[in-house]
């Protein structure tokens, strides 16, 4: 990657630095609130060690908000990122991994794992992989596997494959017959409420590498929106820097969606708004989706966690309410 211009590296700290700062911020939120009686004062107070230690808000806090905040600041970072790469890949705006099928891809591998009992980790993890990536040659396949920068055609052989994939999933519930139904239902729609930290830990190991990756070849995704020729010029290896990107951008997914089941639409608003904000520069955009996608993940689940007056409501609820009417929005724009 080419950051050796001092504007560039200048302006990339600055951006982080300030969605850095709403992260926090979110974060911060996500801790004190909840339907759990005690507010801010008590929050800043739990974590200063300012309360008793065997209060339960601090059992509230510690062992529940916190490791869910750390779980969604994760998923919608992979995700966030996941749909920057497919748009750079596909040269297309809409393209993200829920909506190309990569996520109901894995989502079915992990169903699968869970039927089997598997635990999440491998297990489940890596039959999670092997259906996006099964998700994945389906597609190259059936948009003629002749290059995977052709934007229409992947992108439309991915909305049937996404159609396919759900209704296989319904297939897969409908056979099953034990307690573990009402579970796999409510992952599907999107769930971090089984955030645990063990668990997380793997999944930052398996996700921080792959944002690494992808920075470095952050420059290469501005030249592959180029075109194919362009960026031949410029010395990218079209092949070699496609392939490393789809198998990356599936691992995060297929991680993801073992952890919390599918959630929809993150890939395709924190890129499309931060590029409106930010420009194009895909150095700035990696690390700005990283923190956006965090900020924006942990500040739909606070709103699941929030909203219904009993219970909660999966976090994949409010990101589709969300997401859906800005596909169909950005849908019509590209129609014209």
């Amino acid at each position: 990657m080419n950051t050796k211009n001092p504007a560039i590296l200048k302006r990339i700290s600055s951006i982080s630095l300030l969605l850095l700062f709403l992260l926090l911020m979110a974060m911060f939120l996500g801790i004190s609130m909840g339907s759990t009686p005690g507010g801010v004062k008590q929050a800043i107070q739990s974590l200063f060690g300012v309360r008793e230690a065997d209060s339960m808000l601090d059992t509230i806090i510690w062992r529940i908000r916190f490791p869910r905040v750390l779980l969604a600041t994760l998923v919608g970072a992979a995700l966030s990122l996941g749909g920057l790469v497919f748009q750079a890949l596909l040269r297309n705006p809409l393209a993200e991994p829920y909506i190309l099928g990569i996520s109901s891809g894995s989502g079915i591998g992990a169903i699968i794992g869970i039927l089997m009992g598997f635990s999440r980790f491998p297990g489940v993890g890596v039959l999670a992989f092997a259906g996006s990536m099964a998700t994945l040659l389906l597609l190259l396949f059936m948009s003629s596997g002749q290059t995977m920068l052709k934007k229409n055609s992947l992108l439309l052989s991915g909305v049937m494959v996404n159609a396919f994939c759900g209704a296989l999933i319904m297939f897969l519930i409908s056979i099953t017959q034990d307690s573990r139904l009402h579970n796999i239902i409510f992952w599907l729609l999107g769930d971090l409420s089984m955030a645990d930290m063990g668990q997380i830990g793997i999944l930052a190991a398996t996700l921080v590498p792959c944002f690494v990756l992808l920075f470095c070849l952050s420059n290469s995704m501005n030249l592959l929106l180029m075109g194919k020729e362009m960026a031949q010029t410029m010395g990218v290896n079209i092949k070699v820097v496609t392939v490393t990107l789809l198998v990356a951008t599936s691992l995060m997914v297929s991680a993801t969606v073992s952890h919390c089941g599918p959630v929809g639409f993150v890939g395709l608003v924190i890129p499309h708004l931060l590029r409106l904000i930010f420009g194009p520069d895909h150095r700035v955009l990696v690390p700005a989706c990283v923190l956006g996608g965090g900020t924006y993940m942990v500040l739909c689940d606070l709103l699941a966690r929030t909203l219904p007056e009993q219970g909660e409501m999966p976090a994949g609820v409010i990101t589709a309410l969300i997401g859906a009417p800005l596909f169909i929005i950005l849908l019509k724009r590209s129609g014209r």
